[in-house]
């Protein structure tokens, strides 16, 4: 059946058609958008900060006016609370301060030394069970930690430990903590083993491997076992709690706990002041280490 030409203009002309482009929002549109989501970011960042805000505005309130007065802006500002928590428990503060640095720091430096040749030795060295026993290790993750709590309680009470800073900070020069050690063996196996071989035709042995290769390259690992075993042993709790009983000994996770008296009046005032204290080396510690945690090996030695 034959078109006629004004038919076969038309259907030629349908064909050289171009579609045209879907339209782009306009640039008010756009901007209304991100308004939106500034705005719904804000809000939310509002939300998960406020119990801060509220805890550094009830340190500077008298503690009369902590919960009959729950706003956010102090109608009485105060700096007493920080004067009278400082000895409000027979010892100064900064007994307790000091405990919990030596403590985190010995476990920072227990973790860096023990979790790293433990790496290193499941990651580059062959010796025998080496996957069962790696096996076995990763196994400890589905560990709950309660589970271990009477029979180390019972261990070192055996050994007379007690009621010292020793059940806190040996176990961390025993490589327990699984997390780092897979952390910086999976940092090693990325490494390339020509590093390895052209050390060791220089005469390295695997230890002068370790520590003239590997170590330096492992920074980014280690300032992630850094951050981390410090911001968790500052704020370990539970540990602390089982072990020690001397008051000159505590944490400041315990020196926090022993302002609440349920026999007593409870000195929330005190209590938050010096939680506003034990909260900067935390903060310190993130602000300065968080451009090491987010390297990768392409920002390490490799380049």
């Amino acid at each position: 059946m034959s078109l006629n030409p004004s038919d076969e203009a038309r259907t030629l002309t349908e064909r050289l058609v171009v579609p045209e482009p879907a339209r782009r929002p306009s640039k008010p549109a756009m901007t209304m958008k991100r308004m939106l989501l500034h705005l719904l970011i804000i809000a939310f960042g509002i939300v998960m900060i406020y119990p801060l805000l509220w805890m550094v505005s009830s340190s500077v309130k008298p503690t009369s006016e902590i919960f009959s007065k729950p706003g956010l802006i102090p109608e009485t500002f105060t700096l007493q609370n920080y004067v009278d928590g400082w000895n409000a428990i027979g010892f100064p503060f900064a007994l307790f301060l000091g405990n919990s640095f030596l403590i985190a720091i010995v476990s920072v430096v227990g973790n860096l030394i023990s979790c790293t040749l433990a790496a290193y030795a499941f990651a580059r060295l062959e010796f025998r069970f080496k996957k069962t026993l790696f096996a076995a290790m990763m196994a400890t993750l589905m560990l709950p930690f309660h589970v271990l709590l009477v029979p180390q309680y019972i261990l070192f009470n055996n050994l007379g430990m007690v009621d010292t800073f020793w059940p806190l900070i040996l176990p961390k020069f025993l490589a327990v903590d699984t997390f780092f050690i897979f952390l910086a063996v999976q940092f090693i196996r990325s490494l390339p083993r020509s590093l390895d071989d052209a050390a060791a035709i220089d005469g390295c042995g695997p230890f002068a491997v370790f520590w003239r290769i590997i170590l330096p390259l492992l920074g980014p690992a280690l300032a992630v076992t850094t951050a981390f075993t410090f911001i968790w042993t500052w704020n370990d709790f539970l540990t602390p709690l089982l072990y020690l009983t001397s008051r000159e000994n505590f944490t400041v996770p315990l020196a926090l706990n022993a302002f609440l008296d349920s026999e007593a009046q409870s000195q929330w005032g005190a209590m938050f002041a010096m939680s506003m204290l034990s909260l900067l080396p935390v903060f310190l510690i993130f602000l300065f280490a968080q451009k090491y945690l987010v390297k990768g090996i392409a920002t390490t030695g490799l380049k």
